[in-house]
């Protein structure tokens, strides 16, 4: 089972932020998408996950596979409690909306919520939760389905070293327990060392570095070297004012 992007191209109004981007994520491997800001990471997930359309291009899906995304600042809704935000898709979307009964429901949030060291905070709501919390609330509404498939939008933004080496653990952890392929946009080098097999760069929509993670951080590519070493100087210009 894997997933292939081919030849991937997407503009907004007239500026091509993705130009003929192609890759294969294999079964059981994590796939880090990095660079730096406004390379076109999170344009790609959202166009993988089905949420943005693409110009033109092709992604092969596996066959009966579903797709998770856990997004960068998690998405719950404020209104509804721990439990209701982990079922609303078991609930609301028709293709799980009679396959289970309630009792079903609530011991499949349950396990989810064991399975991201959350148990028992059901009642709670978003406002009651710290961001780290947050985000592993997030991650158990992500795989309340069991996708072979998990998208991961910036899953560390915004967190504390700590908290970070948490959530990047879950994310390694939730991969072997669901026995799933996984795509992480970051830019985080803790990240991408802990929770990642196999690394692709973008610059300007085009990847410019592919391969593992040993490979990125060896600094054999300019542009790997650039962005491991935060560097000014180098193939990437950014900008500073």
């Amino acid at each position: 089972m894997s997933l292939e992007v081919k030849n991937l191209s997407k503009s907004f109004d007239g500026k091509k932020v993705l130009n003929n981007i192609s890759f294969k994520i294999e079964n059981g491997q994590t796939l880090g998408i990095i660079g730096f800001s406004g390379s076109g990471k999170s344009t790609l997930l959202k166009i993988i996950s089905g949420i943005l359309e693409k110009d033109s291009g092709e992604i092969i899906y596996p066959k009966d596979s579903e797709i998770a995304m856990s997004f960068q600042y998690s998405a719950l809704f404020d209104f509804l409690d721990v439990y209701d935000n982990i079922a609303f898709p078991l609930v609301e979307r028709k293709e799980f909306r009679l396959k289970y009964t309630k009792d079903e429901i609530s011991k499949i949030v349950s396990e989810k919520l064991k399975m991201v060291g959350l148990e028992g905070i059901e009642d709670l709501y978003p406002s009651e939760l710290s961001g780290g919390m947050q985000k592993r609330v997030g991650f158990a509404r992500a795989i309340v389905t069991n996708p072979r498939i998990i998208l991961y939008d910036e899953p560390t933004a915004g967190l504390d070293p700590v908290t970070s080496t948490m959530i990047e653990d879950y994310i390694v952890q939730l991969k072997k327990e669901l026995n799933a392929s996984c795509v992480v946009v970051t830019h985080q080098l803790s990240t991408i060392k802990r929770a990642v097999d196999y690394v692709i760069m973008l610059y300007q929509g085009n990847i410019v570095f592919k391969g593992t993670v040993f490979e990125l951080l060896q600094g054999q590519n300019d542009y790997a070297r650039q962005f491991v070493s935060a560097s000014i100087n180098g193939p990437m210009n950014i900008a500073t004012r």
